[in-house]
């Protein structure tokens, strides 16, 4: 029996691009050094298969032979999305338990936008779950974003557990890092009240954002990149100007983690 709840489905064309071209280049070295094609497994794609469609293109720029496997657990919509099946891509029926073909340890699990409609105290366990379920060299993004790919923030997990999370937004229109908060994942959302470091990291980057206000005119990507490069002096960031130019800014889990103390 698959595990897990129906979600609401909401899908749109290159709704999840921001998080896949952060895959695709952070994940890259393990995709290539994979000895046989890689798996991914696109976890709750929802209503339409887009998702999954888009997936397997963004990682076949790394990695040619790379395969991907639409889960969902409606088997409606595994009906609908069969049509879009072909070499390389394929749907199937299930949830956390991921039944796929022999026991395949997938490279890589993207579940977007699933885990936001469960209790906080079960994503622990889906967490475990999943990477359980990881090849060793694996990773598992989980995380939420807006109905049109705007405003991401996600959890990246190796097998061991918990490493980073990713806040990455279109700049063009926002008015404070904050506005992120609304898309954090279901381990943080609760959490961005005062005396949780998720909650200090973000008034950190408002600060840094308000600060940096003199390169606005130079543009928001401008204005982006000094406001983390000043967040660095406080946050353990773990990555650098290549990726803050996208509007993203990754950093490491213990220091926002809930009740981690995190810099002052």
């Amino acid at each position: 029996m698959a595990e897990g709840v129906v979600t609401r489905g909401t899908t749109n064309p290159n709704r999840l691009r921001r998080m896949d071209r952060w895959i695709a280049a952070t994940h890259a070295p393990a995709l290539r050094r994979s000895p046989g094609p890689p798996l991914a497994v696109d976890l709750g794609y929802g209503a339409a298969p887009w998702t999954a469609v888009e997936l397997l293109h963004r990682l076949r720029r790394v990695r040619p032979d790379a395969r991907v496997t639409g889960l969902e657990i409606d088997p409606a919509r595994v009906t609908a999305a069969l049509p879009f099946a072909g070499p390389g891509l394929r749907f199937a029926h299930g949830g956390f338990e991921l039944p796929l073909p022999g026991g395949e340890r997938p490279l890589l699990i993207r579940a977007a936008n699933v885990l936001r409609q469960y209790a906080e105290a079960e994503v622990a366990g889906a967490w475990a779950r999943l990477c359980a379920r990881l090849d060793p060299d694996g990773l598992l993004v989980e995380g939420t974003c807006d109905e049109i790919g705007r405003r991401h923030v996600w959890v990246a997990l190796g097998p061991e557990g918990p490493r980073t999370v990713t806040f990455a937004a279109r700049l063009a229109g926002l008015a404070a890092p904050s506005e992120l908060a609304e898309r954090l994942p279901k381990a943080l959302i609760h959490r961005n009240v005062p005396g949780e470091p998720v909650h200090r990291f973000l008034r950190d980057f408002d600060r840094a954002w308000a600060a940096a206000a003199p390169y606005g005119p130079l543009g928001a990507r401008q204005r982006w990149v000094r406001a983390v490069r000043s967040l660095a002096a406080d946050w353990p960031l773990a990555d650098g100007p290549r990726r803050w130019r996208q509007g993203e800014v990754t950093v490491r889990w213990p220091a926002v983690a809930p009740g981690h103390r995190g810099p002052v």
